[in-house]
């Protein structure tokens, strides 16, 4: 693989999945982590992405507000909010995570809604209180300048303690049969805590990360009940989804 096509490459995971690690993409693009980490140099230098230890970010992902000209597929993720607000009713208690689907879930929401939305997402929070009607509970008190969500225990066992009605949650990766996959070890423990406190999950997703997989995993195809992304539910990338017992909107 040439250099211009492999950092256009690398440019692409970092658009679609908002971080990603050295490591994985030595491995992914078959070159050494120092060939990576100068092309992640030279890629910041340039100002298509975030350098961090490890690996990068994409400027979407770390800003406290997502400015439209950031935001990789945007159109296709106010899809996926339009119909995730469909969920949602009044008097609802609403767990979410962070990333940019979830902003634009945020930014969807009606303004006649009335509901309790509880989240660790800086980005999220924001949006919610620009909201007339929507309540805001605030979980966890260390924060992640990375991915500007709070994590470690105080947030786990607040969340713990919550029986939500719905838990919307962004997604990396989602594989038949490697089930939901991240790459941040801290947001997996964040994730896996939301499901098991959640009496409906659902997760958000533009459809290029359907058929993808990252290096952790955060939970089986069985532990979430529905997947929105913005294809028709028929839409045959998703068959075997369906066959597995999920519903896909």
């Amino acid at each position: 693989m040439l250099k211009k096509e492999r950092q256009a490459y690398i440019v692409h995971q970092v658009n679609l999945h908002n971080k990603v690690l050295s490591a994985s993409l030595s491995t992914e693009i078959d070159v050494s982590e120092d060939t990576i980490r100068r092309d992640l140099q030279e890629l910041a230098e340039e100002g298509k992405l975030i350098k961090v230890h490890g690996g990068a970010l994409s400027h979407a992902f770390n800003d406290i507000t997502y400015p439209s000209k950031k935001v990789y597929s945007q159109d296709n993720k106010k899809i996926i909010a339009a119909k995730a607000v469909k969920l949602i009713k009044d008097g609802m208690f609403v767990l979410t995570g962070g990333g940019t689907t979830i902003n634009e879930l945020a930014r969807a929401l009606p303004v006649s809604l009335s509901a309790t939305f509880i989240s660790g997402s800086i980005p999220a929070i924001v949006e919610y209180m620009h909201h007339p009607n929507i309540e805001v509970i605030v979980i966890g008190d260390k924060l992640s300048k990375n991915s500007k969500i709070t994590l470690g225990a105080d947030a786990l066992s607040r969340i713990k303690s919550l029986k939500p009605d719905l838990c919307f949650l962004g997604i990396n990766s989602i594989d038949v049969k490697h089930g939901i996959t991240d790459n941040d070890w801290d947001v997996v423990h964040l994730k896996q805590a939301m499901i098991k406190a959640a009496k409906k999950v659902v997760l958000l997703s533009i459809s290029e990360k359907v058929n993808s997989v990252q290096p952790i995993k955060v939970c089986d195809l069985c532990d979430i009940d529905m997947l929105i992304t913005e294809l028709d539910a028929n839409d045959p990338i998703f068959k075997p989804y369906i066959e597995a017992g999920i519903n896909v909107t």
